[in-house]
């Protein structure tokens, strides 16, 4: 398919990664020191739980005391210490678990998202909640899975347990400022529009003028070029699938549901594929959007530089989840300024994702108690306790409608939902804290270079060293 950019305009400055050994190395040899890691053996179920939570302090202690009144519902002697721990992305949240559980600081309960399920679970860090599942399969089935998309399920289970209980998820989708597209006399993206659609509505945002541009992105594996390599038909490393998990699929969804059809135990990361000929058009792709000025040098990490350029104005189009929708809110667009769409194609209609939820330490004294809690915690009417503002989407559908969004938007809201159905999840394997680190210093060099194919190539050789040592 033809693409071709007009004059190259200015860049920013790049922003720089390096220690990727170092990093790596250190992680790798913490997780030797954790693998001797067991359940300590029971204990009171009463008393204070704690658990992990990925945020800032003011916000968890919020959180806390929110759910007091339903924590003493379960059990009027029990109560919950929420400990934050802040960072830009999940490989920091992760890094920083890792250490407190190294000091012996381990909590009960983690809120923990796909890039650290593997990680956490291949360490016996947390349990399989299976036998929790079974035991309460009866109240499960309808007050919870009937309720849930089965990727999201799938995406938490590990050699065919289930590991997490998830409530909620992101799925990469694009964005538009309708501002932006009504300037530029474009267009709003139809359902089923292709990478050359989203071509030519960049082409149309370039010729506005300004300091307008049409599309950002921010370097990080969620949602960045990573898009469009899944819509490429690619991915990182080798897709595959743990066998097993029939226990949970045969009883906890009705017979004959479509959605179910393929499901295994869960999703088996292989070898590495960074340098695969998908990646490296993928990933030249979004060079080539910046060398022709229809993208600026993107931020490292967080998305904070990109939401402030979208909500002024200065960005037609980006990547995001349904996270944007109270995002976007909170930052001052009003209802209607802006809309999404599902990815565009490419060679597939694949898309990515991500799903979070909560997890059992192993080294819990207070195991039951904690099973408890998860089970209030993934209540529907604990979701807007949880998650106030529309700052995540929804893993339950009957969470999912116009009401959730008529203050926030945006208008097309179901395709948060509908495009789970062709996702897969981020790819996460045990080593995804170095995956994370590598790929923001290979995609820095290659925005720096130019040349997608030799900073891949040195990505290949990073993530074949740690795959081989983990």
């Amino acid at each position: 398919m033809a693409r071709e950019f007009g004059p190259v305009m200015g860049r920013r400055d790049l922003l720089r990664l390096g220690g990727y050994g170092l990093a790596s190395a250190a992680l790798l040899g913490m997780g030797a020191s954790l693998t001797g890691c067991a359940p300590s053996g029971g204990g009171s179920q009463t008393g204070t739980l704690t658990m992990l939570y990925f945020g800032d302090q003011k916000a968890a202690t919020t959180l806390q005391n929110a759910l007091q009144p339903k924590i003493k519902k379960i059990d009027k002697d029990l109560s919950l210490k929420i400990t934050a721990i802040n960072g830009t992305d999940w490989n920091d949240f992760l890094a920083k678990v890792l250490t407190l559980i190294a000091a012996g600081q381990a909590p009960d309960i983690v809120s923990v998202a796909t890039e650290g399920l593997q990680l956490m679970a291949g360490k016996k860090l947390i349990v399989p909640l299976d036998d929790y599942v079974k035991k309460d399969m009866s109240t499960l089935k309808s007050s919870y899975f009937n309720d849930i998309h089965p990727a999201l399920i799938e995406a938490m289970m590990v050699d065919g347990h289930l590991y997490n209980m998830p409530d909620s998820f992101n799925a990469g989708s694009m964005f538009f400022n309708n501002d932006v597209l009504q300037r530029a006399g474009a267009s709003a993206p139809a359902a089923g529009w292709t990478i050359d659609d989203f071509h030519s509505t960049a082409e149309k945002i370039s010729k506005v003028g300004g300091d307008i541009l049409p599309f950002d992105w921010v370097v990080r594996l969620w949602g960045s070029w990573t898009s469009f390599l899944y819509a490429n038909g690619g991915n990182l490393v080798e897709e595959g699938k743990y066998s097993g998990g029939d226990w949970l699929w045969s009883k906890a969804y009705e017979s004959g549901d479509k959605s179910i059809e393929g499901r295994k135990g869960g999703w088996k990361w292989g070898a590495p594929t960074a340098n695969s000929a998908e990646s490296i058009e993928a990933l030249q792709y979004v060079i080539d959007l910046q060398k022709a000025g229809y993208s600026p040098s993107p931020d490292v990490g967080g998305g904070s530089t990109l939401q402030g350029l979208f909500s002024s104005g200065r960005v037609g189009m980006t990547i995001g989840g349904g996270f944007w929708a109270g995002g976007l809110h909170n930052a001052g667009m009003k209802d209607g300024s802006f809309d999404v769409q599902a990815f565009p194609t490419w060679k597939s209609n694949k898309s990515l994702f991500g799903t979070g939820g909560y997890s059992i330490f192993q080294s819990s004294q207070k195991k039951d108690a904690a099973w408890e809690v998860i089970k209030m915690m993934i209540e529907p009417e604990s979701f807007d306790i949880m998650f106030p503002g529309n700052v995540t989407t929804p893993g339950r559908k009957s969470l999912m409608t116009a009401e959730r969004y008529k203050t926030t938007g945006p208008k097309n809201w179901s395709v948060f939902y509908d495009q789970l159905d062709g996702s897969v999840p981020i790819s996460a394997p045990s080593y995804y804290n170095a995956l994370a680190t590598s790929l923001n210093q290979r995609t820095t060099e290659a925005i720096s270079s130019g040349n997608a194919k030799a900073a891949l190539d040195a990505m290949q050789s990073d993530l074949e060293k740690v795959a081989k040592g983990s």
